[in-house]
């Protein structure tokens, strides 16, 4: 009962700052053609939101990343509550990759659009090529990139195989991939509830990777890949290691 007031609380919380918000970012970023107020706003909104529903997140691995270049970030999906939790994790605004289909959505669409978040067809070849080349537009502007390779949410905690566009994109603009593994997310909103229950979250940032030391782009994926599940569990980490061998 209390999760489902939590959850209740939390999105109502979302819904109204977000028409709020808009009021208030989509001018200003018309006006000035910046979006860093717009996306401000929308990380105070997430930030606010995951504490109305008691969510708690524990950073760690971070010192390294350095907030004046430009990164890849890559992580492990296992619930519906890993981008909130990781997004304004980041040190400096970031895009993201993200399913065509949330674009259509009101206010939230046009959010993205003028955040600069690349819209991704993965049923379409070219659509999917094409999204990758806006990414790389992207990134040459200073914004970082995040994405979760996999595509889609891991209902055991074990890695899925990791989509290569994202890597060409490592590979074809030179700039280094963060490995991130999230934590206890898959419990607090498990792939298929509608409820959020209050917990901690463990966010680890492994060192980056430059993909210019790998001679092609499977080496960079397993790279990633053993980065991301040396942080699991030890059941999931030995299981996630021995598929990838």
């Amino acid at each position: 009962m209390i999760s489902a007031v939590r959850t209740a609380l939390a999105l109502l919380f979302v819904v109204i700052s977000t028409t709020l918000g808009a009021l208030v970012g989509f001018p200003w970023t018309w006006i000035t053609g910046s979006a860093d107020v717009l996306y401000a706003i929308a990380m105070w909104i997430v930030r606010t939101g995951l504490r109305l529903a008691g969510i708690r997140v524990q950073v760690e691995g971070i010192e390294p990343i350095n907030p004046a270049e430009t990164y890849i970030f890559m992580c492990n999906h296992v619930s519906n509550l890993d981008p909130p939790i990781l997004i304004p994790a980041i040190p400096r605004r970031t895009s993201v990759l993200v399913k065509k289909e949330l674009f259509q959505v009101p206010i939230l669409g046009r959010a993205m659009r003028m955040a600069d978040l690349v819209a991704v067809d993965r049923r379409n070849r070219e659509a999917a090529v094409n999204s990758m080349r806006a990414a790389e537009e992207v990134m040459a502007r200073g914004l970082n990139m995040t994405v979760f390779p996999e595509g889609t949410r891991s209902r055991d905690g074990l890695l899925l195989p990791f989509k290569k566009g994202p890597f060409y994109l490592a590979t074809d603009s030179g700039i280094p991939v963060v490995p991130v593994t999230i934590l206890g997310s898959d419990s607090l909103m498990p792939k298929g509830s509608t409820l959020i229950y209050p917990g901690m979250v463990r966010l680890v940032f492994h060192t980056p990777i430059s993909p210019k030391r790998f001679t092609d782009n499977d080496e960079l994926i397993a790279a990633v890949r053993r980065e991301i599940a040396s942080a699991l569990p030890p059941s999931l980490r030995e299981a996630n290691l021995d598929s990838a061998s």
